[in-house]
C-alpha cells in the first residue's frame, strides 16, 4: 500500500469518494438551481495519519512526489492545495487531526480534467479521513461543505456545490436531486442504460472560462435586480418573464442567463420523468441541454458535439456533454437492448477517429454509492 510505502507505518483511518456525471443541471448549481447527478464506480481514496503540527506530508499515486507543507501557508499547488484547504477548514471548524497535522497518501482511477468530478472525490475524501484522525463527528452534508469551501475558497475554483453534495450523499441506482439554493435534495431511481465518451479533451476550471462564466452569471442577477429586486440567484428568474429578461441583458449576459433559466426547468421536469421511468421523453431533455451548453453557455467543444450528433444518428435516446464542458466527457442516454448501444460505439469510435485519428474512451454507466469508510492495512 502507498501509504505504509512511503511513511513506513500502516495508516490510521482510509476514506473514499466517487466521480460523478451529471444527467441534467449544467452549470445550474453556482447559479442557485437544480441539478441531477449520479456517483459512478472510479473512486478516490485518502489514506491517513498522523504528522507533526503544522504539517502535511502528501504522496499521490498520480505523480508519486512527496510534499511536506505548511498547510496553513499559501502557495501550495497540485492535489496538496486540495488538502490543505480541508485542512484548514477542519481546523476552523474544530476537529480534524488532533495534534494539528497529518500524513496522507492519496490513490484515485478519477480522470482529472474529464468533466468527472475528480476534486470533489479528492476533497470529500479527505475530509472524510482527517475528520476521522479527530472527532469523526461531522455529518455526510458537513464533509461536503467543508470539502466545497476547500476547493472554492482556498484553491480559487468558482464552483457550486453538487459535486461534493454527490459525492457525499449518493445511493446505488439513484440520482441525488438537489436544489442548490436549500440544499433540498431527494433521491430518484435512475436504472437507464447509460454511455460515457471520455474525448480526451482535459480542461483546468480554476483558471479557465467556468469563473467567467460565474463572473458573466452574476452581472446579469445585479442587471435584473432592477427589474426584481428581490432576485438573489439567476435560477430564481421566472420562466415566463422571458420576454423582461431578453430586454434587461446585453449580449452576452443574455445567452448565459437564458441556459440557467432553461436549465433550471429542464432540470425539475427531467427529474419527475426519471422517477417516472419515460426515459424517451428524458432523452430529448438530454439533447436540448445539449444544445443550450452549446449555443447559450458556449461551454462545448467541438469534439463533444461530435459525439452528441453521431449518437443521435445511430439512435440514442439523448446525448449531452456533462461536467461543465470545454472538454470532458458526453453522457448517452441509451433504449434497452444491446443492438443500439452496439451501433452508438461503433459510430461514435468510426467518427471520432475519422476526425481525430484516435478512438475516445466508451465506458458504460451505472449510479453508484458514495462516501465510505474503508478498511485500512
Amino acid at each position: 500500500m502507498l501509504f505504509r510505502a512511503t511513511f513506513g507505518v500502516a495508516p490510521l483511518v482510509a476514506a473514499s469518494a466517487p466521480g460523478r456525471v451529471n444527467l441534467l443541471g449544467e452549470h445550474t448549481d453556482y447559479n442557485g438551481g437544480p441539478v441531477l447527478p449520479i456517483a459512478i464506480a472510479v473512486r478516490t481514496v485518502v489514506a491517513a495519519g498522523a504528522a507533526d503540527a503544522g504539517m502535511l506530508e502528501l504522496i499521490s499515486t498520480r505523480d508519486g512526489q512527496m510534499q511536506r507543507i505548511d498547510y496553513r501557508s499559501g502557495g501550495v499547488a497540485g492535489p496538496g492545495a486540495y488538502v490543505a484547504g480541508v485542512m484548514r477548514e477542519l481546523a476552523a471548524a474544530g476537529t480534524g487531526p488532533p495534534g494539528g497535522g497529518a500524513s496522507v497518501a492519496i490513490a484515485s482511477d478519477v480522470p482529472v480534467g474529464a468533466g468527472l468530478a475528480s476534486s470533489a472525490a479528492l476533497t470529500v475524501a479527505a475530509a472524510r479521513a482527517l475528520d476521522l484522525l479527530g472527532s469523526g463527528r461531522l455529518t455526510a452534508r458537513q464533509l461536503a461543505g467543508v470539502a466545497f469551501r476547500a476547493e472554492h475558497d482556498h484553491v480559487g475554483v468558482r464552483c457550486g456545490i453538487m459535486d461534493q453534495m454527490s459525492a457525499a450523499l449518493a445511493r446505488p441506482d439513484r440520482a441525488l436531486f438537489l436544489e442548490c439554493a436549500s440544499l433540498a435534495s431527494r433521491h430518484v431511481p435512475a436504472r437507464a442504460p447509460l454511455l460515457l465518451v471520455d474525448t480526451g479533451v482535459r480542461h483546468q476550471l480554476a483558471s479557465g472560462a467556468l469563473n467567467e462564466r460565474r463572473a458573466e452569471c452574476e452581472a446579469a442577477v445585479a442587471r435584473l435586480r432592477l427589474e426584481l429586486p428581490e432576485l438573489r440567484w439567476l435560477a430564481s428568474w421566472p420562466a415566463g418573464w422571458l420576454p423582461r429578461l431578453k430586454r434587461a441583458l446585453p449580449e452576452p449576459l443574455r445567452s448565459r442567463a437564458l441556459h440557467v433559466v432553461g436549465e433550471t426547468a429542464r432540470t425539475r421536469f427531467g427529474a419527475q420523468l426519471l422517477a417516472r421511468g419515460y426515459l424517451k421523453r428524458f432523452g430529448v431533455l438530454l439533447f436540448e441541454s445539449h444544445e443550450s451548453c452549446r449555443r447559450l453557455y458556449e461551454c462545448s467543444a467541438p469534439e463533444l458535439d461530435l459525439v452528441v450528433s453521431t449518437a443521435r444518428r445511430a439512435g440514442a435516446l439523448g446525448a449531452r456533454l456533462t461536467g461543465a464542458g470545454w472538454g470532458g466527457a458526453v453522457l448517452v442516454l441509451l433504449p434497452r437492448g444491446k443492438a443500439v448501444e452496439a451501433k452508438v460505439v461503433r459510430q461514435v469510435r468510426r467518427g471520432f477517429k475519422d476526425a481525430y485519428g484516435r478512438e475516445p474512451a466508451i465506458s458504460t454507466v451505472r449510479a453508484s454509492g458514495g462516501l465510505r469508510r474503508e478498511p485500512v492495512r
